[in-house]
């Protein structure tokens, strides 16, 4: 029996019906190989002090899967903490491959009579607030992609817009396509496969517009739907998305190293709920997040809005120290008991 069937069979039930997408799948792999992995090492001793990597998982076949328990999945997830340091986010992702592994070994394959990971609990998540541009910070990188004298710069300067104003996906921005686009709205394909609409403001309207005016005919590109293409003619990538965001906050005088084109969604969808009053039930399709517990992560607020609220307290101009001359409403000195007894 192919010692790999039951992953392969799993991994391909994950991307076929469950549509997860490539990237997903093969970190599913990754977590699995690497589990298999430590499990021969611990429990065969030929190979103890040798590279993880260089462990034969061929002996990873029906009983071998039948053989493991809870404590096996505990002792790699502390193997993954203590050995590979992996943060509380990296454990819970093998976490969640795990459980669903082993539920499909269950439900689907049927080799399994109990799950061995039904009670594996996740690590609790520090929910950290999203990294964004502030207005200013947004404004001035847009100005400087305008004003830049790059040979792509209509190209960049449409792909900026788009994100910022539209909090979408990088994934999604790669995969425009010229038939996508209809008058003031746009189509994408977000996770699982899933389309959504997405309204264009004036802003992109006319980033898009000088694009297709600058944008090489059909005839010349290799992709000729592709709505960004390259100098080769091809669809553009994601990694040379990435190049371009990052080269377009150094010239703005922002730290790429803190800021990238997931920032540039998280900067979208902040400004919309700050400045927008966005509901977050609206926000929530803008995104295209299943959940709206996802989307609640932009309703945070601030420093300003924390100094705006204190500030904004009726008792905010209350005085409690005693002043023998304080002013009065009119602009002349008035009594401390007057003070005092004021709002």
């Amino acid at each position: 029996m192919d010692s790999f069937r039951y992953m392969e069979e799993y991994l391909g039930y994950m991307e076929a019906i469950l549509e997860r997408s490539p990237l997903t799948v093969r970190e599913y792999r990754y977590d699995l190989v690497l589990f298999f992995r430590y499990l021969v090492r611990e429990r065969d001793r030929s190979w103890r002090g040798k590279p993880l990597k260089d462990v034969d998982i061929s002996v990873v076949d029906e009983t071998f899967l039948q053989s493991i328990h809870l404590q096996d999945l505990y002792a790699f997830i502390t193997y993954v903490s203590r050995v590979r340091k992996g943060s509380p986010a990296t454990r819970a992702r093998k976490i969640a491959t795990l459980r669903s592994f082993f539920k499909y070994l269950k439900a689907k394959s049927r080799i399994l009579e109990e799950d061995p990971s039904y009670e594996l609990e996740t690590p609790k998540l520090v929910r950290r607030l999203p990294r964004y541009l502030s207005l200013e910070e947004s404004q001035s990188l847009l100005n400087t992609a305008s004003e830049s004298d790059a040979i792509n710069q209509v190209r960049d300067t449409c792909i900026l817009t788009l994100f910022l104003n539209c909090g979408m996906r990088l994934s999604e921005l790669c995969g425009i396509s010229l038939g996508d686009i209809r008058e003031d709205t746009l189509t994408v394909l977000g996770k699982g496969a899933k389309e959504r609409t997405i309204y264009l403001n004036p802003a992109c309207m006319e980033a898009l517009e000088d694009w297709l005016k600058v944008r090489p005919k059909n005839d010349k590109l290799k992709d000729p739907e592709a709505l960004f293409t390259t100098r080769l003619g091809t669809r553009i990538s994601s990694k040379m998305v990435q190049v371009v965001v990052k080269r377009s906050l150094r010239q703005a005088g922002l730290d790429p190293a803190r800021y990238s084109t997931h920032k540039l969604r998280h900067t979208a969808a902040t400004l919309m709920y700050k400045y927008g009053k966005v509901d977050i039930r609206v926000l929530q399709r803008i995104l295209g997040h299943e959940s709206v517990s996802t989307t609640e992560i932009y309703t945070h607020v601030d420093n300003e809005q924390l100094h705006t609220a204190v500030d904004s307290n009726p008792l905010s101009g209350r005085r409690h120290r005693s002043d023998p001359t304080p002013p009065a409403p009119d602009g002349t000195a008035g009594s401390g008991e007057e003070e005092n007894g004021g709002t």
